[in-house]
């Protein structure tokens, strides 16, 4: 999406044909898999299923000529000689103008290599920036210390503390 644009559940006329729509979008929450960079634009997308707009649409089509202009990008993994975890996390405080509720953002890399990423509405509003970020931590430690407990049992302990830090950049 483009920076600073908000999609409502109000202000424009309906979609002529809501199923094409959710077809679209559904693929497009497949695509997620390998494209993490499209998360937070297909999530915010996904949340007009019911009744979408034609600025809804506008948006879907847009990602579909991202996706045709960046056919070589996608996930790749590779070789790291360190197994450190390394977090980030974003908020959106307040932005969806329906609900006024926030969007938490965040990806975990295992050593140079990403391996968890999200992009989901915290399910209360906050009361201010730091309540809507501490949530976004919160979901960001979590993601860590379960991939941390599942390199335990894998008996690949990391040789370094987990570093989290917040990013000021709507995309990864």
């Amino acid at each position: 999406m483009t920076g600073g644009e908000k999609l409502s559940a109000q202000g424009s006329d309906p979609v002529q044909d809501p199923q094409l729509y959710r077809s679209l979008v559904g693929a497009l929450q497949y695509a997620t898999i390998t494209r993490p960079e499209i998360t937070y634009d297909v999530n915010r997308v996904s949340q007009f299923m019911q009744t979408p707009l034609q600025s809804h649409w506008k948006t879907v089509k847009r990602i579909l000529r991202y996706l045709k202009g960046t056919l070589d990008f996608g996930l790749h993994m590779g070789r790291s000689k360190e197994l450190g975890l390394t977090g980030f996390y974003d908020v959106d405080w307040a932005s969806n103008p329906d609900d006024r509720r926030s969007t938490s953002r965040f990806c975990v890399y295992l050593g140079s290599n990403l391996v968890s990423w999200s992009s989901k509405k915290q399910r209360t509003v906050s009361r201010s920036s730091t309540e809507a970020e501490y949530r976004s931590l919160a979901n960001v430690t979590a993601e860590i210390t379960w991939i941390q407990s599942l390199l335990a049992e894998l008996h690949l302990p990391s040789s370094q503390p987990p570093i989290v830090g917040v990013t000021t950049s709507a995309r990864y």
